[in-house]
Formats: C-alpha cells, structure tokens, sequence
C-alpha cells in the first residue's frame, strides 16, 4: 500500500496560509495590493479588534465579473503573470495568485465586485474553503472584501495572534509603508469605527510623512535626487541629531514594493559614517527606481526580500547619492531657546519660590535694554545668575565703548569649554573638544590616506607590560602599528616599549595608546574589517589628543580653531556623532526677546 499521497486541496491552502498569512497585517497587506493592482484610486480598510475580528478593504478599481471572483480564489489563479518571461519583468504588487485562495481557507471571507461594463456586481462567500457560488447583488464599481474571524478553525495558530493592540499596530506600520509609496492613491484607515487616517490623492511625500509619521519629523528632512547607471534614487533624509535608537524609521521602496535589503541598510550606514553614534540609526525614506529584469522579487512568499543582479552597485549608488547631500549641507544643530518657567500650582512651596525667581530673572531679562549688556573689556561680563565674577572669561581684551558687532574677536569661551561665536545669521555656540575631535580625526584619516603617519623617536621609550596573547597582537598587527607610525620594540621579559610615536598625536600618552589599541583588538577577535578597526583607532586617538573640555583658550587658539572649522569636512558633528555647533537665528532671539 502506498505511503505517499495527495493533499486536500484546502489543507494545501491552509499551509501554504502559514507561509502567507502569518497574522492580520499580512492579509491587509495582501488585499491592498490587490486593490492597487486593480487600478483603484481610493481604497479604504475598516480594521476590528485588531484584525482579528474584522478586515475589510473596499475600492473603486476595475472589478471582477462572475467568473473571474471565483477563480480569482482558486490557488496560483491570476491575472498579472502567464508566461515564465513574464517573472522578469514583474511590475505589479502581487502576482503569486496565493493570497486570497489562502486568507479564504482560515477565515470567513465575503467579496464583492463589479466592473465598469455591467449594471450589477456578484458576490462569493467562503468558510474556511468551504464557498458558495457567485451570485449576483448591487455595490458599486470596484471590489471590496471582508475577511472576519481568522483562524477560527485553526486554534493553534489563533492563540499564537497577540492582543488586538498589538495587532493594530503591525497593521498600522503596514498602512503606513504603503501610503508613503502610493501618494496618488486616496487611502482611508479606520480602526473599531473610528477614522485613523484620511490621506487625499495627490499628496506630497512630505505631506503624506507629516500625517503618518509626524510634522516635526517631515519638516526636518534633507531632500536629494539622483539618476545614474539604470538606477533612480529620490531621499528624503534626516540631520544626524534627529537619529534614532532603532532602524524603524528607516523605509525602502523599490519601485513602489516596500523592501528590505542588508546592502542598502549597510549603504545608509556609511553614509553617516562620523556623523552619529554608531548605536543610532537615522531617519530614511529611500524611494529606488530600476528595470525589473534588474532585480528578482520572487524570492520570498511575503516579497519583502529582493535579490539584485548587481547589489554593489546599488550599494554604490546609495551611499554616493546621500553621502554626497549630506556632505554638502548645514547640518549644524539648532538651538532651541527655552521658553518662560511656568509655575505648577501643585507643586511644593520651594520649586513655587525657585520657578518663580526664574520667571522674575527672564522677565527683567527680556526687558532690558541691549546696550547694557555689551561685553566689558577685561575678564567677566556684566551679567551671570550664578557667579558674574566667572561665568564668562573673555580670551582677548576688548574696548569697552566699542559694540560686540564691531570688534575684532566676536567670540568668547565660557566655563573653559564653549565658545560663543558671532554669525551673519545670529551666533553659534561651538563645543571645544567635540569639534577640535572632529579637526583632527580629519587630519588623521587625510595623513592615513597618503601614507604612513609621520613619527618621531621619543627621547624616553614609554614601556609597558605584555601578556604572550598581547604580544601575539602586537605581532600580528605589525603592518597597522607601522602604518600609525607606532614603533614597538622588546624592552625585557614581557615588556614593550614604545620607541616612536605620532607627531599628532604628541599630548597623548603612547604606553597608554597602545594598550587601548590592544583592547580593541583583543575585543574584536578578527570579526571586523581592518578598514573599520582603522576607523575606532582614529576615533580614539582623535578623542585623546582634541582640546578638552575646562580648557582655558586663548585668543590666538580660538581664532585657530574657528579658522580650521571651516576647512573642515563634516566638522558639525564630532566622530562620535555628537553636534560640535548649535545655531541659534536672530529670528529666534528677536522672538524670545519680544521683539516680534
């Protein structure tokens, strides 16, 4: 007797259900784009209890006669592919004709269509695979289907369903993946009868990110566009200091699809290489134009994941197009200036006095007039809430009678750690150690890149003791050391001593560089590029030898390090990602001030 046989065609749809539909998300995802398929111009999903009760998605696209709403339930059933060719040139959202002959083998389904040439629309229903056949009834043009109670016959895979909360939410990012990508589509969202969000045709990709991600977030982002080499590359792209903990705001579109792909998350990366905290990921929405005989969609049932023919140059072509705009932008971070302390009648009587003595400080503030607080000559400025003999150390003598605008330095370094410095615009306020790092890290990468750094003998060798692992670091680092112009040589039993070191870096302990260097090394294991090893170095002797902060400055210093800032690539953000200068417009200070 034969151990092998045929499945039941439902159960065979059931399975392939579980590869599909994983949960109520996957099924909105698979019956809108259906509707956008279908050539629909307004869509609209009612969503209950999360999905779990409810799912359905109406349109106004080109609709289904009889037998076409039946067939298009049958599985590997459809309309967008008929030939092997055709797999090549895929340009539509679906294709796999699974879906529906899936989400109607776990569920309760209704759908309704009519097409623009009949007068009436046919309706199918199924349970759990089990159908009726079409008949006919009245709806307007379009299709709309309703998926109630998934899973209700499969109780091992409902229990595996969370809360309808959490539920909603991965319908929700879904929703929002597919808006942002189809802004000619009117699109409407409700949840438990209420209207989440109404997106009109026509919109903006700003517009449509400030409703369905926030204002804040669309107002600031860098726009860049780039078409080169069969590739079409439109970004809309945040400043460094609005990154963020995880990579959830960071969306990619290929021709409309909203993909995942590890070289375009790697070419986003570089791309804010020494610009954020390598632990901080920032704000993306990549939209990518390319042939379809350029990349292979059909690689998993969800079609999330692609597989380019060419991923370096994808890659390339990334990395190029965002680096470049970020390069060649202001991404100084603005300053915000706080706004009057406001008493909480609530709280105890000592925050009341001391927010109430704010307050009164702010108020005489604002109202005094400007020409009393021009900057005296020698020492402290005429005013500080905290020490008015300290708060202030003036770098250079300045004439008293002469206004700031008109004198020679414009700038002043408080707590021996910022300088306050006057723009055209405003002023700047520059953190001392964070920008001088990034000077240098620059300096250091562009000396690199022409060869060994520069090296001189140390008149006392600075020794240190090795473990046989260290030394089999050192060893096996030789070419790296060399190439940093670190020379190291046997200095007794299980001591090295630094024989030569960096002229950069000359205010950094060398025994204690290389120690440092050999953590690094002993942490990594070999799992990391030396191109990326190279990179933590320079961080760390960048950090090590940059001004630090309670550094008195003086005059000559500052000018210095103003002068350098401007020659200097990326210096709005130290290799850290930390911001170097904070802006602030007169616009700002007019308003605070209460001069508009």
């Amino acid at each position: 007797m034969s151990r092998i046989f045929a499945l039941d065609r439902n159960l065979v749809n059931m399975i392939a259900a579980g590869e599909v539909i994983e949960r109520p998300a996957n099924a909105v995802k698979e019956l809108l784009e259906n509707s956008i398929d279908s050539g629909a111009t307004r869509i609209n999903v009612f969503i209950e209890d999360g999905g779990k009760k409810l799912i359905t998605v109406e349109d106004n696209g080109c609709g289904m006669n009889a037998k076409d709403i039946e067939l298009a339930f049958e599985p590997h059933c459809t309309s967008k592919i008929k030939t092997q060719e055709d797999l090549s040139r895929i340009q539509t959202m679906g294709f796999r004709g699974e879906a529906l002959a899936s989400i109607a083998s776990v569920s309760h389904v209704k759908a309704v269509s009519r097409t623009h040439d009949s007068d009436h629309a046919n309706c199918i229903e199924f349970d759990c695979g089990d159908k009726t056949p079409p008949t006919p009834c009245s709806a307007t043009i379009g299709t709309t289907i309703s998926v109630r109670d998934l899973f209700y016959k499969l109780p091992a895979r409902r229990k595996f369903l969370r809360t309808a909360n959490t539920e909603w939410s991965h319908i929700s990012e879904l929703f929002t993946r597919i808006a942002l990508a189809q802004p000619n589509i009117e699109l409407i969202l409700m949840h438990n009868n209420r209207q989440i969000y109404r997106l009109p045709a026509g919109q903006t990709t700003q517009q449509r990110i400030a409703q369905l991600v926030s204002k804040d977030t669309a107002e600031n982002l860098i726009e860049t566009q780039n078409d080169e080499k069969g590739i079409q590359i439109y970004a809309l792209f945040s400043r460094p200091d609005f990154a963020k903990t995880t990579n959830k705001f960071q969306y990619v579109f290929l021709n409309n699809r909203y993909i995942r792909d590890k070289f375009i998350s790697h070419a986003i990366k570089e791309a804010y290489r020494g610009l954020i905290d390598s632990a901080r990921f920032p704000i993306v929405f990549l939209f990518l134009k390319m042939p379809p005989d350029a990349y292979d969609v059909n690689v998993h049932p969800t079609k999330i994941e692609v597989r380019f023919y060419n991923s370096n140059l994808v890659h390339s072509q990334v990395l190029g197009c965002l680096r470049e705009k970020l390069l060649g932008s202001d991404l100084r971070t603005a300053g915000r200036i706080p706004t009057l302390p406001q008493i909480d009648p609530q709280s105890s009587e000592r925050t009341r006095e001391v927010t109430q003595a704010m307050a009164d400080f702010f108020k005489k503030y604002h109202s005094t007039p400007q020409a009393q607080f021009s900057f005296p000559g020698h020492g402290a400025s005429s005013y500080s809430p905290a020490d008015t003999s300290k708060s202030f150390a003036i770098p250079k003598p300045l004439p008293q009678s002469q206004p700031l605008e008109q004198q020679t330095h414009s700038f002043m370094q408080i707590h021996d750690s910022f300088i306050i410095c006057q723009t055209d615009e405003g002023f700047v306020i520059i953190d001392q150690h964070a920008l001088h790092e990034r000077i240098l890290y620059e300096n250091l990468r562009k000396r690199l890149s022409a060869g060994k750094l520069e090296s001189q003998k140390l008149l006392i060798p600075d020794s240190f003791d090795v473990t046989a692992s260290r030394q089999t670091l050192i060893n096996e680092n030789s070419d790296l050391f060399d190439k940093l112009g670190i020379e190291l040589a046997p200095f007794g039993p299980n001591t090295v001593a630094v024989q030569a070191f960096p002229v950069i870096l000359s205010k950094v302990s060398p025994a204690e560089f290389v120690l440092d260097m050999l953590d690094l090394f002993e942490a990594d294991k070999g799992g990391t590029e030396t191109a990326d090893i190279i990179e933590q170095i320079l961080d760390m002797a960048a950090c090590k030898a940059a001004i630090k902060a309670g550094q008195k400055l003086n005059a000559a210093e500052i000018e210095l390090l103003i002068s350098e800032n401007k020659q200097t690539l990326r210096s709005s953000h130290c290799p850290h990602g930390r911001p170097t200068t904070i802006k602030f417009s007169l616009a700002d200070l007019h308003k605070q001030f209460k001069r508009t």
